[in-house]
């Protein structure tokens, strides 16, 4: 699978993660939220993205989501509200991150 962004074409894994984490940029985060089926990032969308992208580069991994929670302010249920499909799924797929271990 592959997705078309400004020219580039993104390669994505079975289920629609990047496989080149370094291609991501905020366009190819919009176009992958419409995978998600979100429409716009708003304000708080970015925020949940930024804090990932943030964790993963300093620690290589996707955070836990008592810390995502703790961090962003947002409960688990305002992050669902935000990506429908979870913070592991939805979330760390729109910040392109690897697929998070453990995560069905």
């Amino acid at each position: 699978m592959a997705l078309e962004v400004n020219g580039k074409t993104i390669e994505l894994d079975e289920d629609g993660f990047m496989v080149d984490p370094d291609l991501w940029d905020e366009d190819v985060a919009v176009a992958l939220a419409k995978t998600e089926e979100i429409d716009e990032l708003t304000e708080d969308h970015w925020k949940v993205i930024n804090y990932l992208r943030d964790y993963y580069q300093q620690f290589g991994i996707a955070p836990m989501i008592r810390k995502v929670t703790k961090s962003t302010g947002f409960k688990l249920k305002e992050i669902y509200e935000l990506f429908p499909s979870g913070p592991a799924k939805g979330a760390c797929k729109v910040a392109g991150l690897p697929k998070p271990t453990g995560c069905v």
